[in-house]
């Protein structure tokens, strides 16, 4: 396996997690192939993730040049939303949060780097339990963190001030996609008036909603959810819904904290190269 496929199965397998990772393994692929068969083969594995397919099409414009540019606003770019984030945490607040997203742990991150002292609520995300992986991480660095399965995640919410999502799309029309079970979630959090903030990278807008194609949901393999089921029984094991925009307070990102509305133009204005 050259260094191209081996990427792309990490990719595949989820080695590879959070759609700003997946973003920068896509955009460093493209060093060791970028031929069209290639190229299509990299954005079919994660078909709900805008910002590894912008990131392809802003260094393929011209790679010498570009792909410096792309990496360093990949790297940089989580910082940048941190800044911004950090400023919503107070001492003594818990937040809530649900899968494992990278740029929501850079908030947190830095949040408890400023001293600031507060807790996490946080789901396991079934099947493939990527809650865990945000459980570890934040621990690891001393944030107390309280684990919920899915099913509990009203009690957790009931209890928690701030909600923090990370997204994996956004569309023309404001809606964002992010992990199953983050739409229940919104509801909940708008249903006992606790903020909702989705923090992304501009990235990932996705510009084809704009010509009126659909976000594709992700449908991945049922043997996820269960391997041998009984006879009769159809697995559905979705990956990403579509959360209503109303939901959110706010979209966090290197642009500043706008409604999702707002946020469009705002990307428009900053990388009209998107809408291109």
């Amino acid at each position: 396996m050259d260094k191209f496929d081996e990427i792309c199965e990490k990719i595949k397998t989820l080695k590879i997690q959070g759609a700003h990772n997946v973003a920068i393994a896509g955009v460093r692929a493209l060093k060791y192939r970028r031929d069209k068969r290639s190229v299509r083969k990299l954005l079919n594995l994660r078909p709900t993730e805008p910002c590894l397919r912008n990131s392809v099409k802003f260094v393929l414009k011209d790679f010498e040049k570009n792909y410096k540019i792309a990496i360093k606003h990949l790297k940089t770019v989580r910082r940048k939303i941190a800044e911004i984030g950090s400023r919503l945490i107070r001492d003594g607040i818990v937040v809530f949060t649900h899968c494992h997203s990278s740029t929501v742990i850079e908030i947190l991150k830095m949040a408890f780097k400023q001293g600031k002292k507060f807790e996490v609520y946080n789901t396991e995300t079934r099947p493939l339990y990527q809650g865990r992986k945000t459980a570890r991480e934040l621990a690891k660095i001393g944030i107390p963190v309280k684990h919920f399965v899915d099913s509990a995640g009203r009690i957790a919410i009931k209890k928690s001030d701030l909600v923090l999502f990370g997204a994996d799309s956004i569309t023309s029309v404001g809606k964002i996609i992010n992990k199953i079970g983050t739409e229940m979630f919104a509801e909940i959090a708008n249903k006992y008036d606790k903020p909702v903030y989705f923090c992304t990278d501009s990235w990932k807008f996705n510009p084809k909603t704009i010509i009126g194609f659909e976000e594709k949901i992700e449908e991945r393999s049922p043997k996820e959810v269960w391997k041998n089921p009984p006879k009769g029984v159809e697995i559905l094991n979705y990956a990403f819904e579509s959360v209503k925009p109303e939901l959110a307070t706010g979209i966090i990102s290197e642009l500043g904290i706008f409604k999702p509305a707002v946020f469009v133009g705002e990307v428009k204005k900053n990388y009209p190269w998107i809408f291109e």
